[in-house]
């Protein structure tokens, strides 16, 4: 077996341990959720080790990690209360809170940081596309519906005078995406994700994908246009075929849930954060980036125990 095999089942075993290995269960043992994204990205493994961690942290407790749609999936699941943790990207919970329906969310609080995600924009060699400005009329994979990644390239097409009727949209996840660039059946692809990024790696490893920068004028519109955003940089060496710095923006990831969450669990996160960043590593090094200084940036009030814990610390 070639050592790059070896090593991406040595992960996913590892995710699935992670995921599924709780204290055993007792009498009035309760259950809880973390609402994470597909199993092609990086909150899924993420909240696999987190779940497990949760899980040895609060008393009579069992967690486990859910795959599901991504960030507005889990925000709406989260607000009804059908999980009790989501994570989600920023822009996401902004938008929430701007739109018409941001009553509904009037109870969600911000429990935890986790890492950045940057704009990545794969183009097909053969697609023609040189620049975002060529994406029109294309078959472009959007990200998976109802995602942060999905409202990203909204975002991203709305600063071209786009809009998703004007490409050809497939709604894929991360590793649909990066299967469907090799494949041909798609021209491009907008990912939302933390640095590396697995599908993105698969992507490029293949001679007929490679990675594109965001323009001057596109950044400095986006960013004006919505603040959420940053500007950032995928450095040279990256992934195959990244010779240069390719400029893009980037948007913080969060752990969220309901004000009523138990402060015990709102607390067990956060030390698991600070705490155990090494077996978080151990699934993805992304977990280096996560620095809980960033709650003084959140988008959303603080949960009362994360407000607390950041006062003690």
């Amino acid at each position: 077996m070639a050592r790059a095999d070896t090593v991406a089942l040595t992960t996913v075993l590892l995710v699935v341990a992670c995921a599924c290995a709780v204290p055993e269960e007792g009498a009035g043992r309760r259950f809880g959720s973390i609402g994470t994204a597909g199993t092609g990205g990086i909150y899924y493994p993420l909240g696999g080790v987190l779940a497990r961690m949760l899980s040895e942290r609060v008393e009579g407790m069992s967690f486990t990690a859910e795959v599901t749609g991504g960030s507005v999936e889990n925000l709406n699941r989260v607000a009804s209360g059908d999980i009790d943790l989501g994570m989600a990207i920023g822009t996401t919970l902004a938008k929430a809170m701007e739109g018409p329906e941001a009553t509904r969310y009037d109870s969600l609080r911000i429990v935890a940081p986790l890492y950045p995600n940057l704009a990545h924009l794969l183009v097909a060699r053969g697609s023609g596309i040189e620049s975002l400005r060529q994406i029109a009329g294309k078959r472009v994979s959007v990200g998976a519906a109802g995602s942060g990644t999905e409202q990203m390239s909204r975002d991203l097409l709305s600063v071209l005078g786009l809009a998703l009727n004007d490409i050809k949209p497939r709604y894929l996840s991360f590793s649909e995406s990066s299967a469907a660039l090799r494949d041909g059946s798609i021209d491009a692809a907008m990912l939302s994700v933390g640095y590396p990024a697995a599908a993105v790696l698969e992507a490029t490893t293949a001679s007929n994908v490679r990675l594109i920068g965001l323009e001057s004028g596109q950044l400095e519109m986006l960013i004006r246009r919505f603040p959420y955003y940053a500007p950032a940089t995928l450095p040279a060496g990256a992934y195959p075929g990244v010779h240069t710095e390719l400029p893009t923006v980037s948007m913080m990831n969060w752990i969220f849930a309901t004000v009523d969450l138990e402060a015990e669990i709102a607390t067990a996160v956060l030390e698991s954060l600070s705490e155990g960043l090494e077996q978080l590593q151990q699934v993805n090094q992304i977990a280096a980036q996560i620095d809980l200084g960033a709650l003084s940036r959140a988008p959303l009030p603080l949960h009362p125990a994360t407000a607390a814990w950041l006062e003690q610390h």
